[in-house]
Formats: structure tokens, C-alpha cells, sequence
């Protein structure tokens, strides 16, 4: 477990680095900074890798008259080879196999985890396996719904759709986030293309009815065809959840997650995964050692009624069984603002979020 940094600063400072587990660097007298172990460490042709962002940064002006050179431990060849010798089981397992993650949280703000998501997502699809990304907007939504002077509404965990809104989520969700998305991915040495649900007809849905949400839609069917050409060429499919209502030709917004979970069946995938800002599932909210590992199937129904399950956790629950009922071997919720949480779930034996299958 990475050790949390001492609370106790002043003068104990430069003896309590010693053992912290990240390397730390002194930018000038006046501060220091945090940095991951890994950062700085050269490439494969030996040329030193670009500075990394500090993980946090503070003065130094009160506690260090003059700088001090901390220990740091170097990770060696042989280290990097057993990572990666570790990760061979599952890269053989999941070679050739599809996975449908759905990316949303702070993972989609924080610059760092942005970066370590695409970066996982680019790794994979380097590796043989077949990913398709699926992307919410919840923060970039509420700030341009914030601009126009517009309160969000939900209803158990759905937002509120009326007309005004929708052109809103339209705008943010299939042009902003999807282009920038491919966009990163573009910049780090990937190839994606960027869809919504009304491109090449991809997402077929009709308006809920089951409660008053407005233009909200549920899909009734997933147009694979696309999906499959553009992940036989090696192309990372990127898809925001907009969906388009066959009957009147309007836009539907539909629920992120809901969405991953029907393109995952569809595709038959292997897992479907679901990126948040919590670590997984929680018999106590407030007691991180109370997530727990794994789940069957059966149980879910009964952690909703007993309210474990509640609020925006709803949506994600009933995207998994409905993931797992239409075939999907396996579904994670994994908390996205663990940097490479993606990999860390699909290529380690302890893995990051709740499993359920």
C-alpha cells in the first residue's frame, strides 16, 4: 500500500522523505516537490523521459534554510521485465477479445488521470485487444448548463432532460468531449475515431417512459457494424451517449453507463468496465475497507434493496446486470482517479474496483 505522506512537516521533514515511496525532487530552495517514482526515467533508446507534474507541491521557505538531496530508489531493468512478465497472462487472455470501458468522473478533468486513462486505453489496443470507449461529460455538462443559467435535475441518478438541455448535452457531449478525447489519443500515438449514437445509426432508442425525464431514451438496439470495421482496422471507436429517437427524429440523451452496458453485449465483450470517483461497490459508504472485491450476479438485486446500492451507484449496478445478463463474462466498477487504474484492474491479480460476474 503506497505509504501516506507525514502530516508532521517542520524539521523532521528531510528524515521522513527518506522512506516515503515516491521520489522527491528540491525545485529550488523555496519548495519541493513530489514526483512519481517513475518519472524522469529514460526511454528506450536511453534518452531521459520529459519532466513529469508533481503530484503535490509545498514551500519549503519555513522548515529548509538550504536544500537538501533526498535517496530515491531507482526501479531496474530486471523489475521492469517482471512487470511486464506478470502482465503476459492476461495479455494473452484478453488478446483479441473485446472490451467496452466507459469513461467518466474526474478522470475526465484532472489533466493527469486524462492522461493515464488514454494512455492505458492506447496500450491496449496496442496489445491486440479490441477497445471501444464510451464517454459521459457530467462535469462539462453541468458548466455549460451553469453558463446558460440552468439548474440540473435528476431522478434517480438520471438527469432531467428538456429541450433546451439536450441541445446543451448535444453540443458538449458529441462535439467538445468527443473531440478532445480523440484528440489525446492522436497526440499520444493512437488511432481513434469519434462517433455519438445518431452516427452511422449506431444507437437505436426510445423515450422513457417508466418516469418523467424528458428527452432521456433508452437504446433498443445497437448497430454494430461501424464498431466492428473501425476495431478490425485497429481504430479505437470513441462514442458519446446521444442517441437518436427513430419515431420523431429527436435526440435523446441517454445514461452513459446504460449505454457501455448495451454496446458491450452487442459486441459480445469480454468486460465491461465502468470508470468513477468512487473505488466500487461499498457496503459502507464512509469505510473504505468495506468495497468489496467481488460479487455474483445474484446478490446485486438484494444490495439495492437494502440500499447499499443507491443514488448515482444505480445507474452503474443495473448497466452491470444488464451487461452480464446479456452475455458479458464479466463487469468492473473502478474508482477512475487511481492513476493506470484500467491496467491496474485488467493485468494484476489484485485489481482496483468490485468485479462482478
Amino acid at each position: 500500500m503506497r505509504r501516506r505522506f507525514p502530516i508532521q512537516l517542520k524539521w523532521r521533514l528531510p528524515y521522513a522523505l527518506k522512506s516515503v515511496s515516491f521520489l522527491t525532487r528540491i525545485r529550488s530552495w523555496r519548495s519541493i516537490a513530489v514526483y512519481d517514482r517513475e518519472a524522469g526515467r529514460g526511454d528506450a533508446s536511453g534518452r531521459r523521459a520529459a519532466a513529469q507534474p508533481a503530484l503535490f507541491s509545498f514551500p519549503l521557505a519555513h522548515f529548509l534554510p538550504f536544500t537538501y538531496t533526498f535517496p530515491m530508489r531507482i526501479i531496474t531493468n530486471n523489475e521492469r521485465a517482471d512487470v511486464l512478465v506478470h502482465a503476459l497472462p492476461y495479455i494473452q487472455r484478453f488478446q483479441g477479445k473485446t472490451i467496452v470501458v466507459k469513461y467518466g468522473g474526474n478522470a475526465m478533468i484532472n489533466a493527469d488521470l486524462k492522461a493515464a486513462v488514454i494512455q492505458d486505453v492506447i496500450l491496449l489496443a496496442c496489445v491486440g485487444v479490441r477497445t471501444v470507449l464510451v464517454h459521459g461529460g457530467g462535469p462539462e455538462i453541468e458548466a455549460m448548463l451553469k453558463q446558460a443559467g440552468k439548474e440540473s435535475r435528476f431522478v434517480n441518478g438520471l438527469r432531467y432532460t428538456d429541450e433546451e438541455t439536450m441541445e446543451i448535452v448535444q453540443m458538449t457531449l458529441c462535439g467538445k468531449v468527443n473531440k478532445n478525447i480523440v484528440s489525446l489519443i492522436h497526440m499520444q500515438g493512437g488511432r481513434a475515431l469519434g462517433l455519438c449514437g445518431i452516427d452511422g445509426n449506431l444507437l437505436k432508442a426510445r423515450r422513457v417512459t417508466t418516469q418523467d425525464l424528458g428527452l432521456v431514451g433508452e437504446i433498443e438496439a445497437v448497430d454494430t457494424k461501424s464498431l466492428d470495421a473501425l476495431l478490425d482496422s485497429g481504430i479505437i471507436p470513441v462514442i458519446s451517449s446521444v442517441a437518436l429517437e427513430k419515431s420523431t427524429g429527436s435526440s435523446l440523451n441517454v445514461n452513459a453507463d446504460i449505454t457501455a452496458a448495451h454496446i458491450a453485449v452487442a459486441l459480445k465483450a469480454e468486460k465491461l468496465v465502468l470508470m468513477t470517483d468512487v473505488q466500487g461497490i461499498m457496503r459502507d459508504v464512509d469505510d473504505p475497507a468495506s468495497l468489496v472485491k467481488t460479487l455474483a450476479r445474484s446478490e446485486l438485486d438484494a444490495l439495492k434493496k437494502d440500499g447499499v446500492v443507491s443514488k448515482g451507484m444505480i445507474p452503474k449496478v443495473d448497466s452491470c446486470s444488464a451487461a452480464i445478463d446479456g452475455g458479458v463474462k464479466r463487469a468492473h466498477i473502478i474508482d477512475g482517479r487511481l492513476p493506470h487504474a484500467l491496467l491496474i484492474e485488467l493485468f494484476t491479480d489484485e485489481g482496483v474496483g468490485t468485479m462482478i460476474e
